[in-house]
């Protein structure tokens, strides 16, 4: 049975490890994964000695948040906030207790405006005493807002929330902003007494299956990201050095950060105040006296996060290939900003990268050509020494050599898709800015898949003809069946995937195919050019 080329093999490698990476994805949603991000290289906890880990808390009483005392699904509101952005609740708790997208992209289930605060879960604002009785007692004490209707639609407005607990008196002083952000100030009279302030528990508007982070983000001053989603808090964590601490699922967040300066956030298992979500993580920030904070709910787009402080981008979660996602996305936002869609600008990025990658992909195509040619002389060479295998592997660089080809040509460009592939497969599937965002005719949501199949389809279409033209030397009839059934399965598999990313994978393939068109007329101009320079040879020689 002849090998399959080298070629062939990374390319089905590729399909593969794709496969198995979507099926992994929507039968085992990731969890018991942490992960770190320095200096925009990802790795695991315990591979990076350098990075700062997390204190475990060796005396839990001493950081420990104490539990939510009594039920407070339903609490009146007091105060009602409206901004450019969204429009929010404020309960007697203190806490944010809804807070509905207004942009129109925004929709739940039901096609109903976007409310991000889940009634059932621990929500913004929250504040909770490490002393227990205190804790109960606030829990049975309503704030008092200083107005009843904020409007920061076009300027900053504060609002002061008060709660009296005997001789303590707390005050929450919020200052919200047109863009959506809010600054917050925490101060509780008796300064003795630890408290703990949550950003609340992660959105949970996400249904979807695909391989995306749920959970907490956490990044410390040294610009270190520590990822932790289901099941990775069995302990009580504690991040000293915080810069941002954030609650996120797929497309939203709700977060703290600071500007300049740091705060201690601790993390633990929700447990029994989230049903259903007992063993995903929920963090606090811990202080004493007087806290201060800046603070976002909603959406995690990319160009707002910079304007508020650029490394809040830290927690737009691109995976494993962060250090390309970054890069092409920021590409891609210029590119939108130019021609104002972002179906066009997938197709203009996807061009921009087939030409950056010609120079090499030319190479070796042209290589695979020669080898293409070269299989009937291969074939002989194998079975000439075939009990002889230095002296076959001599006689094939020999054969190599003459002819100008190179074995090896065609595998740089292929494992240079496989990374930028990953990249741009993480970008598309995590960008918000794609929600609701149209192409042409049909395609009205790039996040969403094509209701009508018709890019998938395609997208099948073009890789079956990409392999009809491709040069290939396999003879073993089972591999074939391989790469012919391998467009069908990939088309299966793209049926539900997010319209942005088969719109992609389409345009690559088309521009695959033209680049193929013509290396295989280059190389037929080759092969003549070669065949003349032959005869003029032997004709001086006779």
């Amino acid at each position: 049975m002849e090998k399959l080329d080298t070629n062939k093999r990374l390319l089905l490698a590729l399909v593969l490890s794709f496969l198995v990476l979507m099926l992994y994805g929507y039968l085992f949603p990731p969890q018991n994964k942490k992960n770190i991000n320095e200096n925009n290289k990802t790795v695991t906890t315990t591979q990076n000695k350098a990075a700062p880990a997390p204190v475990t808390a060796t005396k839990q009483e001493e950081t420990k948040v104490a539990k939510a005392p009594v039920s407070s699904e339903t609490t009146k509101t007091i105060a009602t906030i409206e901004t450019n952005n969204y429009k929010a609740t404020i309960d007697s708790l203190g806490r944010i207790h809804s807070l509905v997208l207004k942009e129109s992209k925004y929709k739940d289930e039901n096609g109903k405006p976007l409310d991000l605060i889940n009634k059932k879960l621990i929500k913004p604002l929250e504040l909770r005493f490490k002393d227990v009785a205190l804790n109960a007692k606030a829990f049975k004490n309503d704030y008092i807002a200083s107005t009843k209707a904020v409007d920061a639609s076009n300027n900053p407005a504060s609002l002061t929330l008060t709660q009296k607990l005997d001789n303590i008196t707390v005050t929450k002083t919020i200052t919200f902003y047109p863009q959506g952000n809010y600054d917050i100030t925490v101060k509780v009279s008796d300064a003795s007494k630890e408290f703990f302030l949550t950003p609340g528990f992660r959105p949970t508007v996400d249904k979807t299956m695909y391989m995306v982070v749920r959970g907490v983000v956490v990044r410390d001053d040294k610009g270190v990201l520590t990822t932790l989603e289901k099941g990775d808090a069995k302990s009580i964590l504690t991040f000293p050095n915080t810069t941002i601490t954030a609650g996120v699922d797929r497309y939203y967040a709700t977060l703290f950060y600071k500007k300049e300066g740091i705060f201690s956030t601790t993390v633990a298992a929700c447990g029994s105040e989230c049903i259903g979500y007992e063993e995903e993580p929920i963090a606090f920030v811990h202080a004493k006296g007087e806290l201060n904070l800046q603070g976002y709910t909603g959406a995690k787009e990319w160009k707002l996060f910079e304007s508020l402080d650029p490394k809040l981008t830290d927690v737009i979660e691109f995976g494993w290939f962060t250090f390309l996602a970054k890069p092409f996305f920021k590409v891609m936002l210029a590119i939108y900003d130019f021609v104002g869609n972002w179906g066009w600008t997938i197709v203009l990025f996807t061009i921009l990268v087939k030409l950056v990658l010609f120079p090499l992909s030319y190479k070796g195509l042209m290589s695979m050509q020669k080898l293409k040619d070269l299989a009937p002389k291969m074939k002989e060479l194998r079975e000439k020494y075939k009990d002889d295998p230095a002296k076959m592997n001599q006689q094939m660089m020999a054969l190599y050599k003459k002819h100008g080809a190179n074995p090896m040509g065609g595998c740089l460009p292929m494992l240079l898709q496989i990374p930028i592939f990953f990249a741009l497969y993480r970008v598309l599937l995590n960008a918000d800015e794609l929600q609701g965002a149209p192409w042409i005719l049909w395609i009205q949501d790039l996040s969403a898949p094509d209701p009508y199949f018709v890019l998938p389809v395609l997208m099948g279409l073009t890789m079956y003809i990409q392999q009809k033209i491709t040069p290939n030397t396999m003879t073993d009839p089972m591999q074939q069946k391989i790469f012919m059934w391998l467009p069908a399965i990939m088309t299966i598999f793209f049926i539900n995937f997010p319209a942005g990313l088969v719109l992609y994978w389409l345009v690559n393939n088309i521009l695959t195919i033209a680049q193929q068109l013509y290396i295989n007329k280059a190389y037929e101009r080759y092969k003549e050019q070669h065949k003349a320079k032959e005869r003029k040879s032997k004709n001086k020689k006779g």
